[in-house]
């Protein structure tokens, strides 16, 4: 049965962009991982940079739940990119390819990160594409005109795909011009 938000059948799936740092601790790893899982879950493709740190640990995760993943290389090699992509895409465009991780997803969810992260907070800003924190970046909206840089900050994986599926179930309706239901 379809969730709210799901696309009709026949439809492309939902795709979901997991961002964070090639390095990450192994509590950070936890949550990658856990993230990527709720995302194969829900039947959502996870898009992300296709590295290592966060985002091989939610790839690793996705694909332990039966999922599929995108990885958008920086590189010319798809041998460079993490051993839990279903996808890779070769970009030979160092860290420019972050434009194309943060296009590629409906919404994205930032898993710690690093300064890469900071830029992929930014670019979805820009270009109005929602981002939901997990132990990421602090900027106090107070000190930046009023403006945070998520669309919702999470305390744990389960809190980061709950405001997924509410932030996707809003478009979907946007989409259809039926209103917030």
């Amino acid at each position: 049965m379809a969730a709210p938000g799901d696309p009709p059948p026949g439809s492309p799936p939902r795709c979901v962009g997991v961002i964070g740092a090639r390095d990450c601790p192994p509590s950070i790893a936890a949550a990658a991982f856990e993230v990527g899982r709720k995302i194969a879950e829900a039947g959502w493709v996870l898009v992300c940079g296709g590295m290592g740190g966060v985002m091989e640990q939610a790839c690793r995760g996705a694909r332990a739940a039966g999922g599929l993943t995108l990885g958008i290389l920086p590189g010319q090699r798809r041998e460079e990119g993490n051993p839990y992509l279903s996808l890779a895409v070769v970009t030979g465009m160092g860290e420019a390819r972050n434009v194309l991780v943060v296009r590629s997803s409906e919404v994205l969810v930032a898993v710690s990160g690093g300064y890469g992260t900071l830029s992929e907070i930014a670019l979805a800003g820009v270009a109005g594409i929602p981002v939901v924190g997990l132990g990421s970046w602090v900027l106090e909206a107070e000190k930046n005109r009023g403006r945070g840089l998520f669309a919702h900050e999470a305390r744990d994986p389960a809190e980061a795909i709950a405001a997924v599926h509410e932030i996707l179930r809003r478009s979907a309706h946007e989409r259809r011009g039926d209103g917030e239901r």
